[in-house]
């Protein structure tokens, strides 16, 4: 299992196969269509919804604008609490902190609370390369690890899999994991439930070293939060005497109090709860405020490590920074008719759906053909921003991602200078905006280019023509007036020569959206 799947193919043809899985579509139109009408009711019950969405988006860009500052109070308050912070530039340097702070403690297996950041690192590859074995605790990423599979979506990594298909793997790999599944196991969720509690229990009670995330990061307390639904979050925060938290720079907020907002709308932004279930906070190392560790509950060494990995890039960009504020609720996965359609595999990232198009092609760049394909993964629909509880304009930094790719490619940086890697596919593209570009830039051309084609247009194919224009075979193209705008201008002189001006009939104004029948 790896956590950045580059190197899969393009959207378009990872999408390709996976709407032709009529189990997985089936998988995945009942778990969203359930989620999402959830959501729906849960919002409705918060009469300031609309306020509690903005708050947290200004929080979000405030913390973002002045992130060094946030990051070094936060640095402070860690270590005053006993924890020691280490800093990541990217994901090779994450793994090789992790990996020596879990060698020094001797120990040879870890317990992890679910966590897209060490996901995204590839960390439990890296382990394994150095004789470390990672379980995973959450249900669903147990399912993912045991059956040797990838995570689909964010808030249920094994959304594409059905009751049957888990009981088969739970029967199968459990025995190579550790306690293996009871005989006889059925496909009902209580069962399926407890097979996976008493092997885990094994595990959490074993553990002398704990990995994990965080949902968020406090500044000015060192707190850190994770939100979960099963319990096993907590046990792997409080039972190993080590634990080890990576995270990524932007999950910081300045306040305690900042985390009012948050805790209100992730919970029924995610799984339309009005309250999270498990909510642990921790702040440095237990027993760092009292007298005597042994009678404190939690770890008695804590390290944090902020990975970077992309996002001091991101930051860079002033439209794609705002993918940053993101909360992981998988709100917009559950809307998206394309994520429904494809699946999260197809992304190629541990970012699915429309907030992995627009974020893994700025944490990685848009040099592969993955990520250089996942900002056309998209039917711009807006769909994803209206339930953004951090108001994320997702069609808008798609647009913004698109143009880059059409442009150039990946941004680097050459000494002084920012150079545009060329991109492959959109050469026609770029020819195009070339031309539109001189032309608008060239009013006399401009002006010959519209006679021509209003001259010409019986002859307009009605539909786009070429091979492969199965998307535009069921849409006309837009009919071309008779004449150019600009010579209807001159002929009328500006409308005000035109018949019905002379009768009384309805002049220019009406015309220009003034009139009554300018919405029809």
């Amino acid at each position: 299992m790896s956590g950045t799947f580059v190197g899969m193919p393009a959207f378009p043809k990872a999408a390709h196969e996976a709407v032709h899985n009529a189990t997985l579509r089936g998988n995945l139109r009942h778990a969203t269509h359930t989620i999402r009408a959830k959501r729906a009711k849960a919002v409705t019950e918060v009469s300031d919804w609309a306020e509690l969405r903005e708050a947290g988006k200004r929080i979000k860009d405030h913390t973002l604008r002045h992130l060094d500052r946030y990051l070094v109070q936060l640095e402070e308050s860690v270590t005053a609490a006993g924890g020691t912070v280490h800093w990541a530039a990217d994901a090779d340097e994450a793994n090789r902190i992790v990996t020596y702070l879990v060698k020094a403690t001797g120990e040879t297996e870890v317990v992890k609370v679910k966590s897209m950041a060490t996901q995204e690192i590839g960390l439990n590859e890296a382990l394994e390369a150095e004789g470390i074995r990672a379980y995973e605790t959450d249900l669903a990423e147990l399912i993912v690890q045991l059956g040797k599979d990838r995570p689909s979506h964010i808030l249920v990594p094994a959304i594409h899999r059905n009751r049957g298909e888990i009981r088969d793997i739970f029967a199968k790999e459990m025995s190579e994991w550790g306690r293996p599944a009871p005989d006889g196991l059925t496909d009902t969720p209580a069962e399926l439930a407890e097979a996976a509690r008493l092997h885990l229990r094994e595990k959490f009670l074993r553990a002398k070293v704990g990995i994990s995330g965080a949902n968020f990061m406090v500044a000015d307390t060192g707190t850190l939060v994770v939100v979960e639904s099963e319990g096993n979050g907590r046990m792997c925060l409080t039972l190993p005497e080590t634990l080890i938290s990576v995270v990524g720079i932007e999950k910081i907020v300045p306040t305690w109090q900042d985390l009012e907002v948050f805790l209100q709308t992730l919970p029924r932004s995610s799984t339309a709860e009005r309250m999270n279930p498990y909510t642990s906070m921790w702040t440095g190392t237990a027993g760092s405020g009292t007298t005597d560790s042994d009678t404190a509950d939690g770890p008695s060494t804590f390290h944090l490590v902020l990975i970077d990995n992309g996002r001091t890039d991101t930051l860079a960009d002033e439209v794609g920074r705002q993918a940053l504020r993101c909360i992981r609720c998988s709100a917009c996965l559950n809307v998206c008719p394309v994520y429904e359609r494809a699946g999260g595999h197809a992304y190629g990232s541990v970012y699915p759906g429309p907030i992995g198009a627009i974020l893994s092609p700025q944490l990685r760049g848009t040099a592969s053909e993955i990520d250089s394909s996942l900002p056309y993964a998209s039917s711009l629909c807006g769909a994803c921003y209206e339930v953004c509880p951090v108001a994320i304009d997702i069609p808008e930094v798609l647009v913004h991602l698109r143009e880059r790719v059409a442009q150039g490619g990946q941004v680097t940086q050459k000494g002084a200078k920012v150079v545009l890697k060329p991109a492959k596919g959109h050469a026609a593209e770029r020819a195009a905006m070339r031309a539109a570009g001189w032309a608008f830039t060239h009013p006399a051309a401009l002006r010959t280019g519209q006679r021509l084609a209003s001259r010409t247009r019986r002859f307009h194919p009605r539909t786009l023509p070429g091979p492969g224009m199965a998307w535009s075979a069921s849409r006309a193209l837009p009919t071309l007036p008779a004449e150019p705008f600009r010579d209807w201008w001159q002929r009328t002189n500006g409308g005000r020569t035109e018949q019905g001006v002379a009768d009384g009939g309805p002049s220019l104004r009406g015309r220009a959206g003034g009139g009554e029948d300018s919405g029809k």
